[in-house]
């Protein structure tokens, strides 16, 4: 059979053809966990639908996607019911969903939204992110010893930036135990102290695949690093939560070699530049230089030995003719100050101020004999009123004195106990204590009895209660 020769168009709509007229792949129901989600401002969905080891992407439009009684997330499990579609720009394939019905949400992906919550609470994505070397002498890569991710690294580096020496972490980038292999390798960089700046990385999968990048073994290496820190795990739009604390994301492992080694042919022009530019302004400074040469040539040619004493000549004159007119002035001034002086003196005779102070001196001396005769008369006065005053006073209180104490004294004989013995009341005791009832003494005590004229020693033969 003769082959046919087609263009990439009609091959495309030859594959287009047989899958979407199918009958097997029409109508089909297909379950799987949403990945990649897209809720597109035209009301359409994008997104991929995966399993542990495939993907396929799909499409539903805002007729169909109106119609969901939910929300759809990356991480839902769900069961969609569709056909398959070829877009033929591209070559590429999709399945085209008619209804979507939840099924469970994703176990990794809600694990994956716990742990990024707990890590945003405690702080770890606002963490400083520390400067990137501009020039680095080495470059560690954490990654698989036998992928795709190493070569890539060391081709663009070795395209780029030959001056760098790139030195493998060798880990294990995937299943059990890829956290614990990942995050020894990072501590290990550390402790070594060898290289400028690490990447950890590794090539596209599932949420699966991915999931070591995910686990705090990894984060937690990552975030206490003291060595810059860029990730490139996966593709463009895998996202880690070791993305969220590395340094700097790069979309690809490319990208981050890129990112961190200057382009030698970006240097070599650079220097080119640099160089055209510092003999620019050398020979600035130099035209610069040579005029101010010549204009000092001028110059010294203006300023000549006769020409500066001829210069120092007129100016010691014209100090000569401000000094004389200075100290004219300054004589001037003093000669007015001593004639105010002079006629100050004049007014100011002693003999006038002898005269002046002598009658003041005797108008001082009739005042005060004046009052000293005043105040005596008045002083006399008052103590001749007082004396009358303290005698009268003095009677009186005496008077008043002498009754407060006798009423006084009936008070206290009326208070007197032994004014009350007087009517044949006595004091019984027992023991020094006053006995005030008939409970407080027992029949055979002994009480003493206390008389206005002496004391008395009993014992209690019986009591009685009144």
């Amino acid at each position: 059979m003769q082959n046919r020769t087609y263009t990439v168009t009609q091959l495309t709509y030859q594959i287009k053809n047989l899958l979407e007229g199918s009958t097997i792949l029409n109508g089909f129901t297909l379950k799987g966990e949403i990945s990649n989600f897209v809720h597109h401002r035209t009301g359409h969905l994008y997104f991929a639908i995966k399993d542990e080891n495939s993907q396929i992407r799909a499409i539903m439009f805002k007729g169909h996607a109106s119609k969901l009684n939910f929300k759809p997330k990356d991480g839902d499990k769900v069961t969609i019911t569709g056909n398959i579609s070829v877009y033929p720009p591209q070559g590429s394939y999709s399945v085209q969903v008619t209804s979507m019905s939840l099924d469970g949400a994703g176990e990794l992906y809600l694990k994956y939204l716990e742990l990024k919550k707990k890590l945003e609470e405690l702080g770890w994505f606002k963490k400083p992110k520390k400067e990137l070397p501009k020039y680095p002498k080495r470059i560690g890569v954490v990654t698989s010893p036998t992928g795709a991710v190493i070569k890539d690294i060391t081709n663009t580096i070795n395209r780029r930036y030959r001056l760098t020496e790139i030195i493998l972490y060798p880990a294990l980038v995937q299943g059990p135990g890829s956290s614990k292999s990942i995050s020894d390798q990072i501590n290990k960089a550390n402790q070594d102290k060898i290289v400028d700046a690490l990447i950890v990385g590794r090539g596209g999968g599932s949420i699966e695949d991915l999931w070591g990048y995910n686990e705090l073994e990894t984060i937690s290496a990552i975030y206490n690093s003291k060595i810059p820190i860029i990730t490139a795990i996966g593709h463009e739009t895998d996202t880690t939560l070791s993305d969220f604390v590395s340094d700097l994301r790069a979309p690809t492992p490319t990208a981050a070699a890129e990112l961190l080694t200057p382009n030698t042919s970006d240097i070599i022009d650079s220097l080119r530049e640099t160089f055209v530019d510092i003999r620019f302004k050398v020979l600035n400074i130099i035209n610069k230089y040579q005029t101010n040469l010549v204009y000092l040539t001028e110059r010294l040619d203006q300023s000549g030995p006769l020409k500066k004493l001829e210069d120092y000549h007129n100016k010691l004159k014209n100090f000569d003719i401000l000094l004389n007119n200075y100290y004219n002035q300054k004589i001037n001034n003093e000669k007015y100050k001593l004639n105010e002086i002079i006629y100050k003196l004049k007014n100011l005779s002693p003999e006038n101020k002898l005269k002046e102070n002598k009658t003041y001196l005797n108008n001082i001396k009739v005042n005060l004999n004046k009052s000293y005769k005043y105040i005596i008369e008045r002083e006399e006065n008052k103590l001749n009123r007082l004396k009358d005053l303290n005698k009268r006073n003095y009677r009186d209180l005496l008077v008043d004195k002498i009754n407060y104490y006798n009423n006084y004294k009936q008070i206290l004989e009326t208070l007197n106990p032994l004014s009350i013995m007087d009517r044949g009341f006595s004091v019984i005791t027992d023991k020094n204590k006053n006995i005030l009832t008939y409970k407080e003494i027992n029949v055979g005590d002994l009480i003493n009895i206390e008389l206005k004229d002496g004391n008395l020693s009993a014992e209690v033969k019986t009591k009685k209660e009144k």
